[in-house]
């Protein structure tokens, strides 16, 4: 993880952590790195952003920045982050970056930058716009006159991106009563378009953004609002996006959560099923429920873990030529249509198989068996993050509870990457078992380490 750009992008409270001097600077900084990749020729990037209030700032901050270095910069709008990804290839751009926290509160704001495959910029880039945002490794250039970067909007942005998901979807939606739950953020701007174009009936939830209520207990973080509602309109099923758009869940008829194991269950074993699945593999991480490895292994599928994070999920398909991954929050892949996490994009694929198969959400979840979970959170202190790996009572803790799970559970212990944390998470057949041996080892860590 880099010193700006962590797992996904640089993240802050916006014009606290993440001001506008920063957001112009690596606006320059990329500008720069890129005139050097482009032979010659004037960098051209892609800038989308989210509904959050600092969003505007911030992307006038970037443009200033990249147009002070010449790069020529096009505006997309809000519009989810996958449209980006997905833009920068079909507008033959070098670069773009998105504006976006994805499901953090509204307060907070972030920078996301991809390469001209529309994948994310390489660690390689990434490091030197670093050095030259933070340590200064370069002098920024200041060309003058004509060679200044010039700023277009593209007025088709949402438009091109709903067609690419439309062209994607097998089967229409005709005949379904959806609930779309927009999180107030990006999928505002083209969630009802997309469905109501492929046939469904669409009933609309927080889709009205007013800069400060995205993510507001609604979305993907916050299915209550969701779940009362199919049940209430008798509805097929609900979809819900976070912030940015990038991760989806669902709610099947009854209100139950359908999370992106199952969704993933649902789709690897139709895409095993025609042949579509490459390698016949399913890629997700460590947080993946149990029960999605045993639904692979039931089912004849393999299943590959990473660490948490998309990012480790896209790796690993790239570096194996795996074409579907995903993680239990929502974040699913489809490598052959995208190039990251897509939730609207998701949502068509899910939908578009329940109504082929004219079959209720609910029993295509039975599919996969969830086994019970608890996770926990102890507060750590810095100088305990430091020891945590080296702590012997810890590991002969953890050690004692896999012998006492057996193969019938598991115990993950792993420090946050963003937060002062330790996670503790158990899955288990017996829910009660679990719960009191993730309890004891979250108080041994908290007397061990914690706060």
């Amino acid at each position: 993880m880099g010193r700006l750009f962590g797992t996904d992008g640089a993240r802050g409270i916006a014009n606290k952590e993440l001001t506008c001097e920063l957001a112009m600077n690596i606006g320059r900084a990329a500008a720069m790195v890129l005139t050097e990749n482009c032979d010659g020729t004037r960098p051209k990037v892609l800038i989308g952003k989210d509904t959050r209030l600092s969003s505007y700032m911030l992307e006038g901050a970037l443009v200033a920045g990249l147009c002070s270095i010449g790069a020529d910069v096009v505006l997309l709008g809000a519009v989810p982050t996958p449209a980006v990804a997905y833009l920068i290839r079909l507008y033959k751009a070098d670069a773009g970056i998105m504006i976006s926290a994805s499901h953090n509160p509204f307060e907070y704001n972030g920078i996301k930058v991809f390469s001209r495959d529309g994948f994310k910029l390489p660690d390689a880039l990434e490091a030197e716009i670093e050095s030259i945002v933070l340590d200064k490794a370069k002098p920024f250039d200041t060309p003058v006159g004509s060679d200044l970067g010039r700023v277009t909007r593209a007025e088709n942005a949402k438009e091109d991106y709903i067609n690419h998901i439309i062209s994607t979807v097998p089967y229409r939606l005709d005949g379904m009563r959806i609930g779309i739950d927009c999180s107030n953020g990006s999928a505002s701007s083209t969630a009802e378009q997309l469905f109501t174009r492929l046939g469904a009936e669409c009933f609309m939830l927080s889709d009205k953004p007013d800069g400060i209520n995205i993510n507001d207990n609604c979305g993907s973080t916050h299915l209550e609002n969701l779940q009362k509602f199919v049940v209430e309109n008798s509805l097929q099923a609900g979809v819900a996006f976070d912030g940015d758009a990038d991760r989806c869940l669902a709610v099947d008829e009854k209100g139950n959560v359908i999370d992106g194991d199952f969704i993933m269950a649902i789709c690897a074993l139709d895409l095993a099923s025609r042949k579509k699945l490459s390698k016949n593999t399913a890629v997700g991480t460590v947080m993946s429920n149990m029960g999605f490895s045993r639904f692979c292994s039931d089912n004849g599928l393999h299943f590959v873990s990473t660490d948490v994070g998309d990012r480790y999920v896209l790796e690993a398909m790239l570096r194996e030529g795996y074409n579907f991954g995903g993680e239990q929050s929502g974040h699913v892949i489809f490598l052959d249509y995208s190039t990251t996490g897509d939730g609207q994009l998701t949502a068509a694929q899910l939908l578009s198989l329940v109504n082929r198969r004219q079959a209720l959400l609910s029993s295509m979840a039975t599919l996969m068996t969830r086994y019970p979970q608890v996770l926990i959170n102890v507060k750590v202190t810095n100088e305990g993050k430091l020891h945590f790996y080296t702590n012997q009572d810890i590991k002969n803790k953890i050690e004692d509870v896999k012998r006492q799970l057996g193969e019938d559970g598991r115990i993950l212990v792993r420090l946050s990457g963003t937060e002062p944390l330790v996670r503790v998470m158990l899955e288990g057949l017996d829910k009660k078992l679990i719960t009191r041996l993730a309890n004891e080892t979250a108080e041994l860590i908290k007397e061990r380490i914690g706060i």
